[in-house]
């Protein structure tokens, strides 16, 4: 085994990937205040093709240094918009059709593993604050809520990890 080289990666050029198909989801930050967890995302995003990201509220826009640290040049590929609240986003996306999903603990939540997914459907995952989730205004707007099912004494991800779960996992599926 050896490790491959940068130039065996078969990567997508920046106009390759904007004609590249996407993959039918759409992130939303609810008001995600670190930079580096937000970069970190549309790294993530830009790995699985996701069609765009949705930052709303505090969170911050490109450009930003802190977002390009963690986000390595993704953030010119991967689509994003912003809007001043999670709600108009909302309204935004029910108006466009997508299906709204949390990426929250409810008393209503589904396994991420367990929850159905339709390959024709579009969605949008909203992924929430650092400390405080995802808004309850916000919950009350979306058709239903995933959980990552976790083990140990903890019973959160980092935001960015999460979103790599979520993701990967919306990714594998629908692919």
């Amino acid at each position: 085994m050896r490790k491959l080289l940068s130039a065996e990666l078969n990567r997508k050029t920046a106009e390759t990937y904007k004609e590249s198909v996407k993959t039918p989801v759409i992130v939303v930050l609810d008001n995600v205040r670190s930079l580096n967890n937000i970069g970190s995302i549309f790294r993530t995003a830009d790995a699985f093709l996701i069609e765009a990201i949705f930052l709303c509220g505090i969170s911050a826009t490109p450009p930003h240094k802190e977002i390009y640290k963690t986000a390595l040049g993704a953030e010119e590929n991967v689509a994003w918009k912003y809007f001043k609240s999670t709600v108009s986003a909302i309204d935004y996306l029910k108006t466009e059709g997508y299906e709204l999903v949390a990426v929250e603990q409810t008393n209503e939540s589904i396994p991420l593993d367990l929850y159905p997914i339709c390959r024709k459907t579009r969605y949008a995952l909203i992924f929430g604050n650092e400390i405080k989730g995802v808004d309850q205004e916000v919950i009350d707007l979306c058709s239903g809520s995933i959980e990552i099912p976790q083990f140990g004494t903890k019973h959160s991800f980092n935001v960015a990890v999460c979103a790599g779960i979520v993701l990967w996992e919306w990714f594998r599926r629908i692919k």
